[in-house]
């Protein structure tokens, strides 16, 4: 069974949402990555969403953009974070999801690119870049492998749309909780909690929320109607606050600030 099925599974019978952090891979190192996945692990984390660095994203905002391009600088390559994962696999089985770039998928093929993704120790992939009507045979390597392909839906897809999306979903669906790119926000929309109940009415799998979630509050929030809360661009902003610090205080300061999440999200 897939890490990500097991999780979700594990925690239906808890009663309990799934938090999932985003992290950029190679920011600020690789080997920092390696430490801060583990680190949250400790901390409660269920789900790791490992941000494959591209140079044009097309859903992230400012803080993930500006880490991204920290790590191409370093020399972050796609091969690199497979190596990375391997070592973290050394160590824990904590169910991790990359989002990648179409382009990068398609350059290495959908079978050498999941098929690498497996042996690394990844468990699916988030593309945000390919619609749902065009990949279908990519679904289908993925299915023979038991390897997820999570599907996102914003708030502007329409209800005909949404529930084709929910029909062809693995591992769960990921919700778009604001229109537009990643990044802080004080406030989610108001129909945010109408909009995941709509949802979840289409489908069986998890669903779990992002884009914009930035506090405790906010992880509070979505917690009482979602299956898993995602964090991204308020955890990449800690790890830009720390860069410059020694890692042993980086991975510190950034793994309480996601506890604080945890909590929240975890009631």
């Amino acid at each position: 069974m897939n890490r990500i099925d097991r999780k979700f599974q594990e925690l239906k019978i808890e009663k309990k949402p799934a938090f999932i952090p985003f992290i950029t891979a190679g920011d600020p190192e690789l080997r920092t990555t390696r430490e801060l996945i583990l680190e949250f692990e400790k901390r409660g984390a269920d789900i790791i969403e490992l941000g494959i660095p591209f140079s044009d994203p097309i859903a992230d905002g400012p803080i993930i953009q500006a880490s991204y391009y920290r790590a191409l600088m370093r020399g972050s390559k796609v091969a690199h974070v497979f190596d990375m994962v391997t070592e973290v696999r050394k160590k824990s089985e904590i169910p991790i999801v990359s989002m990648v770039s179409y382009s990068t998928v398609f350059k290495k093929g959908y079978q050498n690119f999941i098929e690498s993704s497996l042996k690394a120790g990844l468990d699916g992939l988030t593309i945000p870049d390919l619609p749902v009507e065009e990949n279908h045979e990519l679904f289908e390597i993925a299915k023979k492998n038991d390897f997820k392909i999570v599907c996102f839906v914003a708030p502007t897809t329409s209800d005909h749309r949404m529930a084709m999306i929910a029909q062809q979903a693995q591992g769960f669906l990921y919700y778009i909780s604001v229109v537009g790119i990643t990044g802080v926000r004080d406030k989610l929309p108001d129909d945010i909690v109408q909009n995941i109940k709509k949802l979840k009415q289409m489908t069986k799998i998890p669903v779990a929320v992002g884009f914009g979630v930035s506090t405790s509050d906010h992880a509070k929030m979505i917690s009482t109607v979602a299956d898993g809360v995602i964090v991204g661009s308020a955890i990449m902003r800690e790890i830009e606050k720390y860069e410059k610090e020694p890692t042993e205080k980086l991975i510190k300061c950034v793994g309480d600030f996601v506890g604080q999440l945890i909590s929240g999200t975890k009631g």
